[in-house]
Parts: C-alpha cells; sequence; structure tokens
C-alpha cells in the first residue's frame, strides 16, 4: 500500500531484532474459544499479518483445511513455512506480500493484531478491501483493542469508532468487551462478528 512508512522494511527489522511485543507466543484465548465452535472446517480462511501463525498452527492442529497467511516482512513468513512445512501447500498458503494487494476470496478472515499494526490513515482502506476479499455472507471476526496507545505501533480505537466505521460495510453481529483476554490485555480487547453487507452500487 502506497505511503504507507510501516512498510516490508520497518516490520522485517522489528522481527529481526525481536522486537514484537505483539507475539504472546501462543494462540489467542479468545480466539481459540472462537475457532473450536467453528463447525466447517473446510472454511475459506485468511489470517492476514500472520506474524508467527500461532492461531493458524491451532487451526490445523484441528483439523481445519483451507488457510491461507499473508505477511508483508519475509522474516516471519520463512518461520512459518519452516514450522507448518507439513501443511505448506496442502491445507495451507502462506503468501509473503501486502494484504492490500491480495486478490483471493474468503468465508472467514481472523483479524488479530493487524488492524492496529496499520496507520489510522488505512482504516478506511482496510474495511474496503476486507469487503472485498469475503465471500457474500463472510465473516471478519477477531480482537481489536479498546484504548489508545502513545505513538504506535499499536494504533487503539474505541467501541464507538470501530462500530462507525465498520458498519457502513458490515452487519455488526457482536461488538463488545473480551471476558476471556489473555491477562496483560484484561479489559482492553474487544471481540467482534462482522458479517459482510450486499452494498447497493
Amino acid at each position: 500500500m502506497k505511503n504507507n512508512t510501516l512498510d516490508k522494511n520497518y516490520w522485517d527489522k522489528r522481527y529481526h531484532n525481536q522486537q514484537t511485543s505483539w507475539d504472546i507466543g501462543s494462540v489467542s484465548t479468545p480466539l481459540k474459544a472462537y475457532a473450536d465452535q467453528l463447525k466447517n472446517k473446510d472454511v475459506a480462511l485468511l489470517i492476514p499479518g500472520c506474524g508467527n501463525a500461532y492461531e493458524a498452527e491451532y487451526l490445523l492442529q484441528n483439523g481445519f483445511t483451507n488457510i491461507t497467511l499473508i505477511d508483508i516482512a519475509p522474516a516471519p513468513v520463512e518461520v512459518v513455512k519452516m514450522k507448518l512445512k507439513d501443511f505448506d501447500g496442502k491445507q495451507l498458503q502462506i503468501i509473503c506480500g501486502d494484504f492490500f494487494e491480495l486478490e483471493q476470496k474468503f468465508d472467514l478472515i481472523i483479524e488479530q493484531t493487524f488492524f492496529c499494526a496499520l496507520e489510522p490513515q488505512l482504516r478506511n482502506a482496510y474495511v474496503k478491501k476486507m469487503h472485498d476479499l469475503l465471500n457474500e455472507g463472510g465473516t471478519l471476526a477477531g480482537l481489536l483493542f479498546n484504548r489508545a496507545f502513545e505513538g504506535g505501533p499499536p494504533f487503539g480505537g474505541s467501541k464507538k469508532e470501530y462500530h462507525s466505521l465498520f458498519s457502513p460495510c458490515f452487519e455488526i453481529k457482536m461488538l463488545k468487551e473480551c471476558i476471556n483476554s489473555i491477562a496483560p490485555r484484561a479489559g482492553s480487547e474487544l471481540f467482534f462478528i462482522f458479517k459482510k453487507k450486499a452494498l447497493l452500487l
């Protein structure tokens, strides 16, 4: 995405220097709980800004068959390719590239610390791209920060802001304070489920 100073080189440097404070080392508790209730394990699923891909690892271990990962930084992509090599090219597709240039279609997109890593001026583009990537009736689900940060990334936000940002393109099925966050994020996360709207042209 043009005019984004937080580019491939920025994120690759963060990984190489181990400046990855967002990395919790395991699947996020709320996303694990969400995955556990998903019945269709063949759903076409995308995780953007996948990082070390703990969520994908958990999903694969639990029988999901159609997962795509994308990250702009080569460093984590190489790690994930090695870690999940038994699935790569089969149940799993791993892409090193720009989310905003992705042109596939998905039934479900999982949000986990990708939105907050983007500069705020890209948020409208994020919403539009998510809408474009989803099949009709598709779902965007995951976690958003419900707090402000000094500087960034991460860049924070609020329930009111997210409702206003997403509601033109998505039906807000759920947007509420998370009750099962990991301890360091307790009280600062919202869990959401948004359904793609059919937009009138």
